[in-house]
């Protein structure tokens, strides 16, 4: 009690003070997620993995901002794999010129919208359907458990570029949308079974069986009260998964069996620039550091947000 009674006013005993202390206002107790974001502010790991993946949205999204070349232009008379000139920051010429007499950082820029745009969608179906398969199986058990934890085998089974190269071979023209469908269909059961081992836990919470108790409905006690609960593990793996999208988009196109011309895509000019790996390396080298960039940065970003969320690591 010393701090009270040096703060207590004149007049005032040590059991007045001591109740005043007792019964002064506390401040509103944090939920995990403004726990996580109050963590993830102070983290340099999210700050430059959130810096990383801004810039790359903003090319995606807006890739005129960074550059007014023709990505499709080409000009085999003067641009012939013309070397990099490295000084020429932001300029068309900046990483030189492919064996079509493309702009590479043009490509670059524009490859950005492709790569990331099957990976943000295929990441939202995946985690859309895993979280549904999982939370079903784990909330009711029993045979809809088993059912849905069998077919979930049998897809996880399957292995995913393997399986994604059968699906692809059997189109004709493999478009943005098949490529985002193939992986989409292979890639949800990592997510159903985090989702199911969430829901197990958190359905045995108290405020669970409280709900019930109420006569609280399935779906309000799904939606409401297991849902925000279980998507903290779900939403990491999600994230480090989404880099993992943009590789396999990247490797099936290199494979030939991915995206292909006329759409500007990482995968696609690394495809196209292993022919040149000897006399102009730079044609492979860049796309594939982009590649590697980008896909360093979600697992930065995966990594962040599991620290913040995870309360044994905090």
């Amino acid at each position: 009690m010393p701090e009270v009674l040096k703060e207590a006013p004149t007049g005032l005993s040590a059991d007045s003070a001591a109740e005043q202390a007792a019964s002064a206002p506390v401040g509103k107790p944090r939920s995990l997620w403004s726990d996580a974001w109050h963590d993830l502010r102070r983290s340099p790991l999210f700050i430059v993995s959130a810096v990383l993946i801004f810039f790359l949205l903003m090319m995606a999204i807006a890739p005129g901002l960074f550059t007014g070349a023709d990505p499709r232009y080409a000009d085999l008379a003067n641009h012939y794999l013309q070397k990099p000139k490295w000084g020429n920051f932001f300029q068309e010429d900046w990483f030189g010129y492919d064996i079509q007499g493309r702009s590479i950082y043009a490509r670059v820029i524009y490859g950005a919208r492709a790569s990331i745009m099957v990976a943000v969608i295929v990441t939202a179906l995946v985690t859309i359907l895993g979280t549904v398969v999982g939370m079903l199986a784990g909330y009711f058990g029993g045979w809809i458990d088993t059912l849905l934890s069998r077919v979930t085998d049998i897809f996880f089974g399957v292995p995913f570029i393997l399986g994604a190269m059968v699906i692809l071979t059997s189109f004709d023209e493999r478009h943005v949308w098949v490529v985002i469908l193939a992986l989409a269909f292979l890639g949800w059961t990592q997510i159903a079974r985090v989702a199911r081992g969430s829901v197990l836990t958190i359905k045995q919470a108290d405020y669970v069986m409280a709900a019930k108790a109420l006569g609280a409905s399935t779906s309000r006690i799904l939606l409401r009260h297991i849902l925000p609960n279980a998507m903290a593990p779900v939403i990491v793996v999600a994230t480090i998964a989404l880099g993992g999208y943009i590789s396999a988009e990247a490797t099936l196109s290199f494979l030939g069996i991915g995206l292909a011309e006329p759409t500007v895509s990482w995968g696609v000019d690394i495809s196209s620039g292993q022919e040149q790996l000897r006399n102009a390396a730079f044609v492979l080298i860049i796309p594939s550091v982009m590649v590697s960039i980008t896909v360093l940065a979600f697992i930065m970003l995966g990594d962040a947000v599991r620290n913040a969320l995870d309360p044994k690591l905090r």
